[in-house]
């Protein structure tokens, strides 16, 4: 009782912290229908909201989520890819939320840094920049260089240290946050679909791997060794002795900017070449690997004098397992082929859409969406308007959101903003085209599903011993008597589950594909 009088505190504050900023009427109508919720807001905005800020309602409420804190930040920024919430624009404007804080004192960095690696800065390295070159929600970053006999092959490194009591403080958030979340799940049925527990859940998991940057040096170790050999892309050396839970001391990477187009061209960068790069680094790491940088907005990403781009900031990573990968490569056939009525049986048949809602209506839906971009230049196409619609089906056809795609398409829509301001003319996916057609030729041929169902025929076979055995346990118990039925012998092989281990979000393979492969279905 005494803990959610405390979260019913944090609440009414949030909500003045929101009106101040004129930032509760996306809440509100997000919230319509749903009781005294809207009503309550409208009154809060009343009496303490103020009705002359500038700016849009995304922007606004950007502003608003940046002055409430880390942990609101970290939350604009999942929210910014929930178009289905928010809508397009509110959605676009959170995504500008940059993670952008003052500094806390080095004095503090250099004491974190003492008691997580056991010995003082001034042994650990041979100098330390006290001011540091970036603050965000969670973490600061202060250059170095290391001790001249030291063994690592690079000097000049850069050093990420936790804000002091950073974990207390997104813990006391997210516990408020996944209080609201259950109350409005169990008092407000018309908010239920937007599964408000799962979207905490998610952004409670993802901050808890941000703050542990042992994890964030192994994503990166993990990225480099996907890239090992290809000069075309740089991810920092970590410095594994001087790395520690709230400590992260990697490679010192320097250039240019990713999104700077005067700078690149001021010093001779071929604009066209870097995009190249580009949408061949993003497609092996999310079609090639399965594995992807899930952050990759210009600050975290440059170019170097030679032209190759470099990535820092590895706290939030995604996968896409090799079946996700393969329906993406599905519904891209039936794209291209304009055979709606298939690519809506792709989605029924992964068991992502359930088999109550209409073939038919739900390929009508997909053709409608289709159809448009079909003849169009692509430089006229916004994927977010194409994503904006998506969700919307989204809605009327019970298809829940994985939030690994959603991270998928919140680095698609970055890596378009990037492309367009660097060559408008050019739209970055049609420079995959090359590496499109070779993944799709390895992988979804005739030679490539002959492969996979013999896989599949050899791994159905090995269970047929373990078949069996359960069937021959059952004859047992019924032969003496009575069937006892186990519940492992009701486990079939999958069970209820789909092909990615659970029920996730198949319109957002379509997403993925439209934004990402799309150079196929336009070229």
């Amino acid at each position: 009782m005494l803990r959610s009088f405390s979260h019913m505190l944090r609440l009414v504050a949030i909500a003045r912290t929101l009106a101040r900023h004129d930032a509760l009427d996306p809440l509100a109508d997000l919230l319509q229908g749903a009781g005294p919720a809207p009503i309550a807001l409208k009154a809060t905005r009343i009496f303490f909201g103020s009705h002359d800020r500038p700016g849009r309602p995304g922007e606004k409420l950007a502003a608003a989520l940046a002055g409430l804190g880390p942990a609101f930040i970290k939350l604009g920024q999942l929210l910014s890819t929930r178009t289905d919430l928010l809508g397009e624009q509110i959605a676009a404007d959170l995504a500008q939320l940059r993670d952008r804080l003052p500094p806390f004192p080095a004095a503090q960095a250099r004491a974190t840094i003492e008691n997580e690696l056991g010995a003082p800065v001034g042994r650990l390295f041979a100098s330390f920049d006290d001011n540091p070159v970036s603050a965000a929600s969670i973490a600061q970053v202060h250059y170095a260089l290391l001790p001249a006999d030291d063994p690592s092959p690079q000097r000049e490194v850069a050093v990420k240290v936790l804000r002091p009591g950073i974990e207390a403080a997104f813990r006391r958030d997210i516990e408020m946050l996944a209080w609201l979340a259950a109350l409005i799940e169990r008092t407000q049925p018309a908010l239920r679909r937007f599964r408000p527990i799962a979207v905490i859940a998610t952004f409670a998991e993802i901050t808890e791997r941000e703050m542990d940057l042992r994890l964030e040096a192994a994503a990166a170790a993990e990225l480099a060794e996907n890239f090992a050999g290809d000069d075309s892309y740089l991810v920092p050396a970590i410095d594994w002795p001087r790395t520690a839970r709230r400590v992260l001391t990697q490679q010192r990477l320097t250039g240019i900017a990713m999104d700077d187009r005067d700078r690149l061209l001021a010093v001779g960068h071929d604009l066209r070449a870097i995009l190249e790069k580009a949408a061949a680094i993003f497609f092996k790491q999310a079609f090639r690997d399965g594995y992807f940088h899930g952050d990759q907005h210009p600050g975290n990403m440059f170019v170097d004098a030679e032209g190759r781009i470099g990535a820092v900031d590895f706290g939030i990573m995604g996968r896409l397992d090799r079946e996700t990968r393969y329906y993406l490569a599905d519904m891209l056939l039936g794209l291209l082929n304009r055979d709606y009525r298939r690519l809506a049986d792709v989605h029924f048949e992964a068991g992502y859409v359930p088999e109550t809602k209409s073939h038919a209506e739900f390929a009508q839906a997909l053709r409608a969406i289709g159809e448009p971009i079909f003849g169009r230049p692509l430089a006229d196409i916004s994927f977010a308007h194409v994503l904006a619609q998506l969700f919307q089906t989204a809605r009327a056809f019970d298809m829940e959101v994985q939030p690994q795609l959603l991270l998928l398409q919140k680095n698609m829509l970055m890596a378009e903003g990037v492309s367009r301001q660097l060559d408008p003319e050019l739209n970055i996916w049609t420079l995959a085209e090359p590496l499109i057609a070779d993944w799709m030729r390895e992988n979804r041929g005739p030679e490539a599903r002959a492969r996979e169902a013999i896989e599949d025929a050899i791994a159905t076979a090995r269970r047929l011993p373990v078949i069996a055995r359960r069937l021959e346990g059952a004859l047992t118990d019924l032969a003496e008597g009575g069937l006892r039925i186990h519940p492992e012998t009701l486990r079939a092989p999958g069970g209820d589950r789909g092909p990615f281990g659970g029920r996730s979000a198949p319109w957002w393979l379509v997403a993925s594909l439209l934004a990402l492969l799309l150079v196929a279905v336009l070229a």
